[in-house]
């Protein structure tokens, strides 16, 4: 009992975390960005114009951070680097595709958001490919 309420954590806890952090993170998000990648066809015309860049352009950007980086981000490879895509992602379809609607339809952006942010700031830990490679 008296393990349940310390606040203190040893770094093996730690870095398991992380990892079950980092990859239920990247399997909730693949099948968004598999999904979208499957039917490119019939999103491309109907997707998110973000910035003027095109509905093509905008969706191919939200397949690579949803499908691509979230697979990357899930072995730890390149961490902090391939989150920054899928945060920018969950923060346009969180504000502008959901329009704030952090309780409502743009909860699962807004937690996503969280965790992706999170993974951000502390690193992909010791059990990823980063880890082992030391980075």
């Amino acid at each position: 009992m008296k393990r349940l309420l310390s606040t203190s954590y040893t770094d093996w806890a730690f870095n398991i975390a992380l990892f079950v952090l980092r990859v239920t993170a990247g399997l909730m998000m693949i099948p968004h960005g598999y999904d979208k990648l499957v039917h490119f066809a019939e999103k491309k015309n109907n997707f998110m114009n973000f910035l003027g860049l095109g509905s093509t352009t905008s969706l191919a950007m939200v397949i690579f951070a949803e499908f691509f980086c979230a697979i990357f981000v899930m072995i730890g490879l390149f961490t902090r680097f391939t989150v920054i895509p899928l945060v920018i992602a969950m923060a346009v379809a969180l504000f502008k595709a959901h329009g704030n609607a952090i309780f409502t339809q743009g909860e699962k952006a807004a937690l996503f958001l969280a965790i992706f942010l999170g993974i951000l700031l502390v690193g992909p830990g010791k059990a990823s490919v980063d880890g082992v490679m030391g980075k």
